[in-house]
């Protein structure tokens, strides 16, 4: 009997384990897509005109999803899922201007989330577009700008950087995380200063 229930056990995990890898497969599939900006499979395939309530319940089972994949770190896998709750943002129709507003503030967190995925997976082209993508729901946006900021210091364009936390800045004065990369931000500026100096002085001395 033990034998048989074993053989049966490992029976079981085959499957499990068959089951999980089909899993990762399409989570797979969806992040390869969305990194190449498509949308995965099934997503683009649904055209049903449902209900306004339930197509909210998709976008939010997704977007759920993709917060958990990105608190368990998967951040590639959390991107996927993040793009695909916005191919259902796209499919609303009739809605009311509350529904209209609802549906923008939902698209705003996806793809302020989005981007601090793609910031964490330094695919900085990829999180500058969701920045962009943010700031044009809400161009007065703190962390879409900080997160924007944060793109444009990894890409060294300091300039840049400088002016979305001066306009966050202004719009937040009180919040830490803009103070602190804006001493960053600064500090590089500095040394980049400081060494064109030295150059110009080893050129022209």
């Amino acid at each position: 009997g033990d034998y048989l229930a074993a053989k049966q056990f490992e029976a079981d995990r085959k499957d499990r384990d068959l089951e999980e890898e089909a899993q990762r497969a399409a989570a797979e599939r969806d992040a390869e897509a969305a990194m190449n900006g498509d949308d995965g499979d099934e997503a683009d395939h649904d055209t049903r005109r449902l209900p306004t309530r339930r197509r909210m319940e998709i976008v939010m089972k997704n977007k759920a999803e993709a917060n958990e994949l990105f608190s368990c770190g998967n951040y590639r896998h959390a991107a996927a899922r993040y793009a695909k709750a916005l191919t259902h943002c796209a499919k609303f129709y009739d809605l009311s201007p509350q529904e209209e507003q609802e549906v923008k503030d939902v698209k705003l967190s996806l793809y302020l989330n989005m981007a601090f995925s793609y910031i964490k997976l330094e695919k900085f082209d990829n999180a500058f577009a969701s920045c962009n993508d943010a700031l044009s729901i809400d161009p007065k946006n703190v962390k879409a700008l900080y997160r924007r900021a944060t793109v444009q210091y990894e890409k060294r364009k300091f300039d840049d950087a400088i002016t979305d936390l001066k306009e966050a800045e202004k719009l937040a004065p009180e919040d830490k995380a803009v103070k602190k990369l804006k001493l960053m931000v600064d500090k590089q500026m500095a040394k980049q200063k400081a060494k064109e100096k030295a150059m110009a002085k080893k050129m022209f001395g």
